[in-house]
C-alpha cells in the first residue's frame, strides 16, 4: 500500500495534478506521522485505517460546508474523498452489511442495548475498511431497539 502511494505521488507529479498530488501529500504525511508515534512501519490495514480517517474528516467537512452553504469547498472536498477512496478496499452494499449484522445477531443472541458492544466487537473486524462503521451502528441499534 505504502508503495502504491509513493508510486502515485511520482506519478501526480510528472503529469502536474496539483490536487491528487495535494491529497497523497496529506495521506503520506499522516502515514509518516503515525509511524513515528507507533515506531514501526505501518501495515496496510493500519494504513488504510489512516485513509478512513481522512476520508471520514472530509465528510464531517462537507456537513460543515453544506451548513455555510460553501459549494465550492463541497466540490474541492468531494474530489479529495474521490481520490482517497481509491486505496480503500470495496466497500460492500447495504445488503452484504445487513446479511453479516443478521449473523452476528444469530451467533450473539442479543437481548438488549447491552449487547451492543459484544455485537460491534465481531462485526468490526468483518468490515473494518469495507463499510462505514457509523452506518453499522446505527443498523445495529435500530435492529436491537426492534427486540
Amino acid at each position: 500500500m505504502r508503495e502504491r502511494i509513493l508510486n502515485d505521488l511520482k506519478e501526480a507529479m510528472k503529469s502536474q495534478k496539483k490536487d491528487e498530488l495535494m491529497v497523497i501529500r496529506m495521506v503520506k504525511g499522516a502515514i509518516q506521522m503515525e509511524e513515528l508515534n507507533v515506531k514501526h512501519e505501518l501495515s496496510d490495514d493500519e494504513v488504510i485505517a489512516i485513509i478512513g480517517k481522512q476520508i471520514k474528516t472530509r465528510k464531517e467537512s462537507i456537513v460543515e460546508f453544506q451548513k455555510g452553504n460553501r459549494n465550492d469547498l463541497i466540490e474541492k472536498t468531494e474530489a479529495e474523498i474521490q481520490i482517497l477512496e481509491k486505496y480503500m478496499p470495496e466497500q460492500l452494499s447495504e445488503e452484504e452489511i445487513s446479511t453479516l449484522v443478521s449473523t452476528v445477531f444469530n451467533e450473539v443472541h442479543p437481548t438488549a442495548m447491552s449487547d451492543m458492544g459484544r455485537i460491534m466487537g465481531k462485526l468490526t473486524p468483518l468490515l473494518k475498511g469495507k463499510a462505514d462503521m457509523a452506518e453499522v451502528s446505527k443498523l445495529v441499534k435500530n435492529r436491537l431497539n426492534e427486540k
